[in-house]
């Protein structure tokens, strides 16, 4: 299902997590679960990956996540507040140790002038440190973003956890 690279990622980010007894949690909006997918490809992972969350729509992002409406409605939920709240609460409402959270546009719609597709907003948290990061990947087709998206999450993942 995934190619190498993302597997070798994988399961780096599972070993050091193993060897740190960490827990590490996902809320997903544009990858729609694809990177707890990954993370779960490789065996032994329910020792590290204890939950992750796909938060498409607005309503699921308040409803599960708790993110504030009012956040959404002045930011969308392709924003650096927004995904910053994804990831802290997500960390704040479960037991994981590093929290990784996910919201962009894939398209081939739904792009403006200031977010087109392929904008992704993505933050990791840990205690009270949050790390936005936001990526621009262009409108190089739906399932090249997702992809994309996963291989920056988990990029950003493990230098959390080598930090």
């Amino acid at each position: 299902m995934f190619d190498k690279e993302l597997l070798v990622k994988a399961e780096e980010i599972l070993s050091i997590g193993r060897e740190r007894h960490l827990r590490i949690a996902a809320a997903e909006s544009c990858t729609g679960g694809l990177i707890a997918a990954l993370l779960t490809e490789i065996p032994g992972s329910s020792s590290v990956i204890g939950r992750s969350f796909v938060t498409y729509s607005n309503r699921a992002k308040r409803e599960v996540l708790g993110v504030n409406a009012d956040l959404l409605k002045q930011n969308g939920a392709v924003s650096e507040p927004v995904v910053c709240a994804m990831a802290q609460n997500t960390f704040d409402m479960t037991t994981a140790h590093l929290t990784v959270a996910v919201s962009g546009i894939a398209g081939p719609g739904g792009g403006t002038e200031e977010k087109p597709v392929g904008t992704v907003h993505m933050a990791t948290a840990m205690t009270d440190d949050v790390i936005h990061q936001c990526c621009q990947f262009g409108d190089i087709g739906r399932a090249a973003v997702r992809l994309a998206t996963v291989h920056a999450a988990a990029d950003m993942l493990l230098a959390r956890l080598k930090d």
